[in-house]
C-alpha cells in the first residue's frame, strides 16, 4: 500500500504564519486539513494511504485551538510517525513583540488573551505549546519574514522541480456581465469580426466548428493569436521564479458566446501543446444560450 511521500504537521503560535504556510503548501499540491483533532491524526494518515494514490503529499495543522488535548500530542505524533515514512513537525514561531505588532495591525483578539491583553495571550500560548515545540523537527522563526518572503521560503523548503510551473486557467466571458474575478491577463477580442451578424452562425457558439473556423480564418485573428502565444511563451516559464501556482487568462467579447469562446478554446489548446495543465471555462456561454444577444448589444 502506498504511503504519503511527505506529511507535514504544522503547529506554532497564532500570528506566526501557520495559515500562510497552509496556503503555500496547498498551492504546492499538498492535501491540507486545518485544526485536526489529535485523535484523528493517525486516521488522517490512513485516509491518505487509501486515497487511490491521489494523495502523495499532505499537511495538517495542530495548534492551541485543540486546548485540553495538547497533553496527548506526543503519543499522537508518535503513532503518526509509525504510519508515515516521511513526516515532519514544523513549528512556526516569532518574537513576542512581532506577534503583538501583528495583532495590533489586524485588530484581532488573541484566542487565549481572555480578559487580559494580547501579550498575556501570547505568553499563555507559548507556555501551552512548548511541549510541541520541543518535538519539532523544524522551528521556523517568521519574525523577519514578510508574507512574500515566507511564501518563497516555504516553496524552497517543500517544493519540488515539478512545482515550478503554473496551472493555467483560460476563461471566456461577456464584457456586459463584468470582468472575471482574479484574472491575471484580460484580452478584449471585440475588434474581431462578429459571427452574430452572420445569420447561419448567430444561433451557434464558439464551440461549434463553423464559428471557430470563421473567427480563426481572419488575418487579424491569426496575428492576434501569434502575439498572445509569444507573450505566453515569455511570461509563463518565468512564473516559477515568482512561485505563482495559478495563472488566469481571460478573453472577452460583448456577449461571451462567439468570439471569446472560440479564441479561449484555441489558446487553451495551444497552451496544452506547450505542455501546461489547462482548465477551460466558458463563464457566460450557458447564460448566453438562453438569451441571445441583440444587435444593439453586439455593436
Amino acid at each position: 500500500m502506498s504511503r504519503p511521500a511527505s506529511l507535514v504537521v504544522v503547529s506554532g503560535l497564532a500570528g506566526a504564519g501557520k495559515s500562510a504556510a497552509l496556503n503555500s503548501l496547498e498551492d504546492l499540491g499538498y492535501y491540507c486539513v486545518d485544526n485536526l483533532p489529535l485523535a484523528l491524526m493517525s486516521k488522517f494518515a490512513d485516509l491518505c494511504e487509501t486515497a487511490g494514490g491521489t494523495v502523495d503529499r499532505a499537511a495538517l495543522v495542530v495548534d492551541a485551538r485543540t486546548h485540553g488535548l495538547l497533553d496527548k500530542f506526543a503519543q499522537a505524533y508518535e503513532e503518526l510517525q509509525a504510519r508515515v515514512e516521511s513526516v515532519e513537525l514544523a513549528f512556526f514561531d516569532a518574537e513576542d513583540a512581532v506577534l503583538q505588532q501583528r495583532y495590533s495591525e489586524t485588530r484581532r483578539p488573541h484566542p487565549l488573551a481572555g480578559d487580559g491583553d494580547v501579550l498575556t495571550g501570547i505568553r499563555r500560548e507559548r507556555e501551552l505549546l512548548e511541549p510541541i515545540r520541543t518535538l519539532a523537527t523544524r522551528v521556523i522563526d517568521t519574525s523577519n519574514f514578510t508574507p512574500h518572503d515566507l511564501r518563497e521560503f516555504l516553496f524552497e523548503l517543500y517544493g519540488s522541480a515539478s512545482d515550478e510551473g503554473a496551472a493555467i486557467r483560460v476563461v471566456s466571458f461577456a464584457f456586459r456581465s463584468g470582468l472575471p474575478k482574479n484574472a491575471d491577463f484580460v484580452f478584449d477580442v471585440r475588434f474581431l469580426p462578429n459571427p452574430n451578424y452572420v445569420p447561419e452562425l448567430k444561433p451557434l457558439s464558439g464551440m461549434d466548428k463553423p464559428v471557430s473556423q470563421y473567427v480563426e480564418s481572419r488575418p487579424e485573428t491569426r496575428e492576434f493569436l501569434n502575439h498572445v502565444k509569444d507573450l505566453l511563451h515569455f511570461v509563463v516559464p518565468r512564473l516559477g521564479g515568482e512561485r505563482r501556482a495559478y495563472l488566469t487568462l481571460a478573453f472577452g467579447c460583448t456577449g461571451g458566446r462567439h468570439r471569446s469562446v472560440a479564441i479561449a478554446a484555441r489558446v487553451a489548446q495551444d497552451m496544452e501543446g506547450m505542455g501546461y495543465g489547462v482548465t477551460l471555462v466558458h463563464r457566460d456561454l450557458v447564460h448566453e444560450a438562453r438569451k441571445p444577444a441583440t444587435a444593439e448589444e453586439t455593436r
